[in-house]
């Protein structure tokens, strides 16, 4: 499968496309090259390869060295303050660039250009455009201005935009798995969250199409997809006429039917939204991963409260529970902040003992960050230390690192089934793949498997962060 040349920084990881030039999908060629570069979440990710394909359409080819590039597109984060820092530093570079090739175009786009709007043109000289992420319809407008010499800006959200019609250009390069964009926008309000606020409101996409999307995909030869949404639980979608009505759980069940041989993940949850209808539906389908996202962000219910998460303590932990009753084997990860505002010691004690009490597989964990325009920037104060945010995320660090190793190890003696995605990154003689709980598997190369394949792999050992095995 191609790689028109992306690169994702996403949770401080890198992945860096090939460097290929691939023909519009029109049949036109203007002779112009782009380059995307995303930062952030999935979410982001899949964005890019809706305006790659909108591009395309426009008659661009794709380079995967910003160089060369005519346009320049970097897709942005605005959930913490160092990602948007990583792009302001990442601007630097390809000012450079523009010096050298000054017809060059750069612009920015998803919700860093939300949160900033026509103000990013004048604290980045070298930005053309600016464009929000419901906007990207209007990319051929935006360019055809800048083309002209002048600046370019559209940031207005909608309440109806799934770009539902828009059949995204994939950006991976193994051709095994794929980002679905479910729903787009946020109706929660954690007060910490700038995404209803850089994304709108909340809407989801027609199912028929989704399911449409999942069933090209594997006639592509792709064998699992991922089905993206702020909050996918809170997903539903009803047609026109009002007879027909899909809510989460109905959704998964519909793609898992696609096709056995299709695995389906998703990501992300909300524990006040996760119903044990998904859960049961979850455990009727072996193709749906026994994996979910569901973030925490603290353990004491008063700071739950702050942060407007609506559960408290004891409804997240019933939430897990019933997730290990329905679901024994299923993988949990979460997401927590460490020295959110006026926590004290003994509420930070609480993180640390409803992790011990879920026992994440994975976790990202973060300091706060005060997020400008946020219910939280308005109504509450900053206050802790960063000397404290810094010690109580490590002491989160460190006891999820023994955690991650605890559910790593009850995979020992094992066998898992492993979807094999390429060559392990540190040898060509190793295969590595993800099992059903999401965890990375390293298992000899062999003549009669290559990637794409399941395989069935007996782990007898780990690291800290990875299961080792054999082919059976």
């Amino acid at each position: 499968m191609f790689n028109p040349g992306i690169t994702v920084k996403e949770h401080d990881e890198t992945r860096q496309g090939e460097a290929l030039v691939l023909d519009s999908k029109s049949g036109k060629n203007n002779g112009r090259k782009l380059y995307i570069e995303s930062y952030g979440c999935q979410m982001n990710f899949s964005d890019s390869e809706i305006v790659a394909s909108i591009m395309m359409d426009m008659g661009f080819t794709t380079t995967g060295t910003y160089q060369e590039a005519d346009v320049i597109f970097i897709n942005t984060c605005s959930i913490r303050e160092n990602a948007e820092q990583r792009v302001r530093n990442r601007l630097k570079d390809f000012a450079v660039a523009k010096l050298r090739k000054p017809d060059m175009m750069v612009g920015v786009l998803g919700c860093m250009a939300e949160r900033l709007k026509a103000k990013f043109l004048e604290e980045e000289k070298l930005v053309d455009i600016v464009v929000g992420p419901d906007a990207y319809r209007d990319l051929p407008n935006l360019i055809n201005s800048a083309d002209e010499g002048n600046k370019a800006v559209n940031v207005l959200l909608s309440r109806e935009e799934t770009y539902a019609d828009i059949n995204p250009v994939r950006l991976t390069s193994n051709g095994i798995s794929a980002f679905v964009s479910i729903m787009r926008g946020c109706d929660n309000m954690c007060s910490f969250c700038v995404v209803p606020f850089t994304r709108g409101r909340e809407r989801s996409r027609d199912a028929h199409s989704i399911v449409q999307e999942v069933t090209e995909l594997y006639n592509n030869g792709y064998k699992e997809v991922t089905l993206l949404g702020q909050n996918v639980d809170s997903y539903k979608w009803s047609s026109e006429d009002g007879t027909e009505k899909v809510n989460f759980a109905q959704l998964l069940e519909r793609v898992a039917l696609v096709s056995p041989d299709v695995r389906i993940r998703f990501s992300t949850s909300h524990p006040k939204d996760i119903t044990d209808e998904v859960l049961y539906t979850m455990d009727k389908y072996d193709n749906i991963c026994k994996y979910i996202h569901l973030p925490v962000q603290s353990g004491n219910s008063r700071i739950l409260d702050l942060m407007n998460r609506t559960y408290d303590r004891e409804w997240y932990m019933e939430r897990v529970n019933a997730i290990r009753r329905i679901l024994p084997d299923c993988a949990i990860s979460t997401d927590i902040i460490a020295g959110f505002c006026s926590e004290t010691e003994e509420e930070h004690q609480d993180t640390l003992s409803i992790m011990d009490f879920a026992i994440y597989d994975y976790a990202y964990m973060f300091m706060y960050s005060e997020r400008p325009g946020t219910p939280a920037a308005k109504k509450l104060t900053d206050d802790i230390p960063e000397n404290i945010k810094n010690r109580r995320l490590n002491e989160i660090i460190s006891k999820q690192r023994d955690h991650s190793k605890v559910r790593l190890d009850q995979q020992v003696g094992k066998v898992q089934k492993v979807l094999i995605e390429g060559f392990s990154k540190k040898s060509d003689k190793d295969y590595c793949g993800r099992n059903d709980q999401n965890a990375m598997v390293i298992f000899p190369v062999s003549d009669n498997i290559k990637p794409g394949d399941y395989v069935n792999v007996f782990v007898d050992r780990c690291t800290t962060a990875t299961l080792i095995g054999t082919v059976v």
